[in-house]
């Protein structure tokens, strides 16, 4: 009875006209973002995060996370019609969505990809409401050495997760943290590492760091290989055929469970869940040799996977206050921006927000699937906008919105070199998302650690003296252990051959 109350005041605050206006923005602007390739939800999100300070907290929330899932929904579009992918978990569905389309199937590739999402995103986020109030109630039970050992594990995760090298995914965490501490000390006042720039002394603005490196940097990126998109193929009829339906369902549920899975796990959402999904797929499958040819099962299965684990990332971050991808961390700035600390209070001091926010999921899928099949052809059409137009309009839109904050051309010079930062960052192969979960939980790890030990008079055994931060850190040393052990055999295994 009390999950219905909640969620009655959920729906009642997500159906307002306002927030049925700024959820239809949201999932347009991820629809059209998931259509044009190399503009991606993170950079979009990232652009639009200083507009956030202008609007109330919920509608502000509600449209964000409308732009990361109604870019699950636009990605698959292109990659079906066009075999170009406009975001990166959409990259799986272009293996069997094209040749479907090549088929003359891609009416039924479209339609399938967009019920097998709204059923996903349906079922994912009924898991948010059932799951988020115990997990909650149990985040309320934390102190300081639980929140520094979950933080902890969150850096780990992000850690292992990370594509390419390991030694460089701990290096950008490592500088994350560093760049977290720039800035007035917590404790004491004293300014560290801000080199005398009063810019600096408040530390540097998370919508700086977080525009530069995913605005400026992929804008940068994708100029290099700014190429036309292949022609794209007749649509024909959405309807798909009952042996299409008869496959596509069992796939649809499969990916659904993993990536409701998977989307909690730090460092998972959309896009290790649609890979995930596929490969489960292709190996349970009787005939594994009709994937990669147009199988209905290689378009169901990603997509419920990625809308699946969209939303169930959403779990740590509204019921611990954890981001669990880059994504989630500047949802974490945007409710900063709005002055909300995130963590488990947040359900108990604003009910509305929170059950606001989940009720809006239900009804953006729901537009989603409205917006998508109807407007195929004008989406389409978008990928027809010259990159030399679009690109610079994008820039100014950074530059305007990161100055609209604080009024200070400073703070535009330190996105344009984070944006540098980021291009050499890809071309060292460095992946800048564990940076930025790093930049974020820093502050907040020198916070608890420090205050754990004040706690416990300095005594660092406190840490594994609680039970459940002591469970914390085995999950996150179990965790380091299975990626670090096999990278030493190999470095041990080639030291032998070399002597």
């Amino acid at each position: 009875m009390e999950l219905l109350e909640n969620l009655a005041l959920g729906f009642a605050v997500a159906l307002t006209p306002q927030n049925l206006l700024f959820c239809l923005i949201g999932a347009l602007v991820g629809t059209l973002i998931g259509v044009l390739p190399g503009i991606g939800p993170l950079a979009t999100l990232a652009m639009l995060l200083p507009t956030t300070f202008y609007l109330p907290p919920v509608a502000a929330l509600i449209m964000l996370a409308g732009i990361y899932y109604g870019a699950q929904y636009g990605g698959s579009t292109t990659a079906i019609l066009v075999n170009m992918p406009g975001e990166s978990s959409s990259v799986v569905t272009c293996l069997d969505g094209y040749q479907m389309a090549r088929q003359g199937r891609a009416g039924s590739a479209l339609a399938i990809a967009a019920l097998a999402s709204l059923f996903a995103g349906t079922v994912a986020t009924l898991v948010i409401a059932v799951a988020s109030p115990p997990l909650s109630r149990l985040a309320l039970k934390f102190l300081a050495p639980e929140y520094f050992s979950l933080m902890m594990l969150g850096l780990i995760g992000s850690v292992v997760l990370a594509r390419g090298s390991l030694l460089k995914a701990i290096a950008m965490v490592l500088l994350g943290l560093l760049l977290g501490l720039v800035g007035a000390d917590v404790n004491s006042g004293w300014e560290r590492y801000t080199f005398g720039l009063a810019t600096l002394g408040d530390g540097i603005g998370f919508v700086v760091v977080a525009m530069g490196l995913f605005g400026i940097a992929e804008i940068l990126i994708n100029l290099e290989s700014a190429e036309g998109p292949p022609a794209s193929v007749a649509i024909g009829r959405l309807m798909p055929t009952r042996a299409e339906m008869k496959l596509a369902w069992p796939a649809t549920l499969r990916g659904t469970a993993i990536g409701s899975v998977l989307g909690v796990l730090p460092g998972g959402g959309a896009l290790l869940s649609s890979f995930a999904a596929y490969a489960f797929e292709k190996r349970i499958s009787r005939t594994p040799e009709r994937f990669g040819a147009g199988a209905v099962e290689g378009v169901a299965a990603p997509e419920s996977a990625n809308n699946a684990g969209a939303q169930t990332s959403f779990i740590p971050l509204l019921t611990l206050g954890i981001p669990s991808n880059p994504i989630m961390a500047l949802m974490i700035g945007a409710m900063m921006i709005q002055g909300i600390t995130p963590g488990p209070q947040v359900m108990g001091e604003q009910p509305a927000l929170f059950w606001g926010i989940i009720a809006s999921m239900w009804v953006g899928n729901l537009m989603l699937v409205i917006i998508n099949l109807p407007m195929i052809g004008i989406w389409v059409k978008l990928l027809e906008v010259p990159y030399r137009l679009l690109y610079p309009a994008i820039v100014l839109l950074c530059a305007v919105g990161v100055y609209s904050l604080n009024n200070s051309t400073q703070e535009v010079a330190l996105t344009a070199l984070f944006g540098a930062l980021g291009y050499v960052f890809h071309k060292l192969g460095c992946e800048p998302a564990p940076l930025i979960l790093g930049f974020i939980l820093g502050p907040l790890m020198e916070e608890n650690l420090r205050r754990a030990l004040v706690i416990s008079r300095g005594d660092p055994l406190v840490f594994l003296q609680r039970p459940i931060s002591l469970s914390l850190l085995l999950v996150a040393g179990l965790l380091l252990l299975l990626v670090v052990l096999p990278q030493l055999r190999k470095t041990r295994a080639q030291a032998f051959r070399e002597g």
